[in-house]
C-alpha cells in the first residue's frame, strides 16, 4: 500500500520521461547509493572489501556492456573476455609508455581501444546472426589469447609474461586499501550504470531494441541496421574494456592472459542469463549471484558434508559450483527467460496494484 503512483501527476515532458518515474523509486535508489557509499564502507571487514564488494562492483559493471549488446541488441557475443583483456592492457601501456599518463585517462584509454577491436569483430554481424556469431566473436577471444601471449610488447617485454601495476593514484588520492579500491569501483559503476540506462532509452537504445526484436521489420521503417549494431558492439565494448582495466589495475594487480580467458566470457553471460536479458537491474542481480553462490557453497556444502558423515573435497565443491550453475542457467532458460529481473518487475507490480485483483 506503500508503493503506489496515485497522486504523482506529471506537469512537464522532463518530468514524464525521468529515469525513475515514480517517488518511491527516487527514494530507494537515494537510499541505496547512501548505504553504499556511507554505510558500507564503515561496516564491511577487509575480508568483504576484497573478496566479494570490488569483484562484484566490476563485474556487474563488466556485465552492463554485455547486456547492451547481448540483452537489449540480442546480439550473441562470447568474446567479452576479450574486450575485457584488450582494455587492461591497452590502459597498462598507456601507464607505462606516457609518462604522468593518469589513471582515468589510462582506464578510459582502454575502453576506448576495446570499442575499436569490438566494432573491428562486429563487422560479421552484419552478415550473419545467431551461432554464426557467436562463432565469429568467440575468434576474438582465441585471436586476444593468443596476441597478448606471443608478441611481447603487449607485456613490455617481461620475462614472466604477466604484468603488474602498483602505486594507483588519482588526484593524490592513494588507492591502496581494499576501502579505496572499493569505493573508486563504486564511483565508476555508479557513473557508467547512469549512462546506460540513459542510453537504453534514448532513440539509439531503442533502435537496438527495434533490432533485437525483428531486424528485417526494424530495417522496414528506417533503422540503419549497420549503425545500430556496431554501434551497440561499440558501447558494450567500451564499457567491457574499462571493467577490463578496473580488473587487472584495481582488483587483480598483477595479471596474466588466462585471467581473461574463455571462461571469463561465459561468466559474464552466464550473469545477463541469470540476472534477465534486457535489463540494467539483471546486470546487478547476475554478478551478485554469481560473486555470492561459490562463497556461499564453499560454506555450505562442508558443513552439510560434517552433519551426514561425508568428507566433500575442495574438488568435489568446485564441480558442484558447474553443477548449481548449469542447473540453473537451464531452469532460468526454461521457466523465466528473462531471469531474475524480470521475478523483481512482477513483484513490484504486484505491490503497485495490491490489494486490487487485477
Amino acid at each position: 500500500m506503500f508503493y503506489r503512483e496515485n497522486g504523482q501527476f506529471k506537469t512537464s515532458y522532463r518530468a514524464d520521461q525521468q529515469i525513475f518515474p515514480i517517488l518511491q523509486d527516487r527514494i530507494a535508489i537515494g537510499l541505496l547509493l547512501a548505504f553504499a557509499f556511507l554505510v558500507v564502507p564503515m561496516l564491511a571487514s577487509e575480508y568483504m572489501l576484497r573478496a566479494i564488494l570490488v569483484p562484484f562492483l566490476i563485474l556487474a559493471m563488466a556485465a552492463l556492456g554485455v547486456n547492451v549488446l547481448v540483452g537489449y541488441c540480442g546480439q550473441i557475443s562470447l568474446g567479452s573476455g576479450a574486450f575485457m583483456a584488450v582494455g587492461a592492457y591497452a590502459a597498462y601501456n598507456c601507464i607505462v609508455r606516457v609518462d604522468g599518463m593518469p589513471l582515468i585517462i589510462a582506464l578510459l584509454l582502454g575502453g576506448f581501444f576495446a570499442t575499436v577491436v569490438g566494432v573491428l569483430f562486429g563487422i560479421p554481424s552484419l552478415r550473419v546472426r545467431g551461432l554464426y556469431l557467436a562463432i565469429a566473436t568467440l575468434a576474438a577471444q582465441f585471436f586476444c589469447d593468443w596476441a597478448f601471449l606471443r608478441i611481447k610488447w603487449f607485456t613490455n617485454y617481461t620475462a614472466s609474461g604477466s604484468v603488474s601495476v602498483s602505486s594507483l593514484n588519482v588526484l593524490g588520492w592513494s588507492i591502496d586499501s581494499p576501502l579505496d579500491k572499493y569505493l573508486f569501483c563504486l564511483g565508476f559503476l555508479a557513473v557508467f550504470g547512469l549512462l546506460a540506462k540513459n542510453l537504453v532509452r534514448s532513440a539509439i537504445g531503442r533502435e537496438w531494441m527495434a533490432i533485437r526484436d525483428m531486424d528485417v521489420a526494424a530495417a522496414v521503417i528506417g533503422i540503419r541496421p549497420m549503425y545500430a549494431k556496431l554501434s551497440a558492439f561499440a558501447v558494450s565494448s567500451f564499457i567491457i574494456g574499462v571493467a577490463g582495466g578496473l580488473w587487472g589495475f584495481v582488483h587483480l594487480g598483477s595479471w596474466e592472459p588466462a585471467a581473461f580467458s574463455v571462461d571469463r566470457s561465459f561468466q559474464l553471460l552466464f550473469m545477463v542469463i541469470i540476472g534477465g536479458m534486457g535489463s540494467i537491474m539483471g546486470s546487478f542481480f547476475g554478478a551478485a549471484f554469481i560473486v555470492v553462490l561459490p562463497i556461499i557453497l564453499n560454506q555450505l556444502l562442508p558443513a552439510l558434508g560434517s552433519l551426514v558423515g561425508i568428507e566433500i573435497s575442495t574438488a568435489g565443491i568446485s564441480h558442484t559450483e558447474f553443477m548449481v550453475f548449469g542447473a540453473l542457467i537451464v531452469w532460468f532458460l526454461i521457466v523465466e527467460p528473462h531471469g531474475l529481473a524480470r521475478l523483481w518487475s512482477i513483484g513490484k507490480q504486484k505491490l503497485r496494484l495490491w490489494p486490487f485483483p487485477h
